[in-house]
């Protein structure tokens, strides 16, 4: 599988070699949904809660007599049919809702949006990304050079200087291959990959 390389001006300069286990895989889009809503099913805490009957604070007096007012009889205004009153199935604080995804179902998906990336033309290639001073204003310079206004970067290596000048910048993210996710893969429109984060890239999902 051949990939753009880009140069400093974001312009393909040439072909980059990949290797087809990873960027060359056809597209499953099941498997590709599967591990995206796993991903961010993990990522919920689950720190809400809302209260049943027993819990809202209500009075035990009856609302109105048993019969003559032609209305539904009602015991109490703790009720889930009634407005303030406590849910029938609460969100419980407790609730579990993560998702198990087999390794080997995972290194697949990740080659699949991989493969899909190249062939949409949104991945491509760059031989190394590093910035001299974490400055901020240096990082969006050279990614307005290169035009490049949302990008996931993958960097076989994130130094200080490149995390700091790249923290502030909106719909950008730097990130070493060991953090690249199905859900950044999708969301940004280009993908730019360094030379050495491809050989780990390979190890990780081939």
């Amino acid at each position: 599988m051949q990939l753009e390389l880009l140069n400093d001006q974001g312009q393909a300069s040439s072909k980059f070699d990949a290797p087809e286990t990873v960027f060359g895989r056809a597209y499953n889009e099941d498997l590709i949904h599967q591990i995206v809503v796993a991903y961010q099913a993990n990522a919920r805490q689950g720190t809400r809660a809302q209260k049943d009957r027993e819990q809202v604070h209500h009075s035990t007096k009856k609302p109105f007599k048993q019969k003559g007012t032609g209305r539904a009889r009602a015991g109490m205004t703790s009720s889930p049919l009634w407005r303030g009153g406590g849910r029938i199935f609460p969100n419980m604080p407790d609730e579990n809702f993560t998702q198990k995804i087999n390794k080997k179902m995972y290194r697949a998906g990740m080659a699949s949006i991989f493969s899909q990336l190249a062939r949409e033309g949104r991945l491509a290639v760059v031989d190394s990304f590093k910035v001299e001073s974490p400055k901020t204003k240096l990082l969006a310079a050279k990614f307005k050079a290169m035009n490049l206004d949302s990008v996931l970067v993958i960097a076989e290596e994130v130094d200080e200087n490149l995390y700091l000048a790249s923290r502030n910048l909106v719909n950008i993210l730097i990130v070493e291959p060991r953090y690249a996710d199905p859900v950044s893969l999708v969301h940004f429109k280009k993908v730019v990959v360094t030379k050495g984060a491809v050989d780990k890239l390979k190890e990780m999902f081939a």
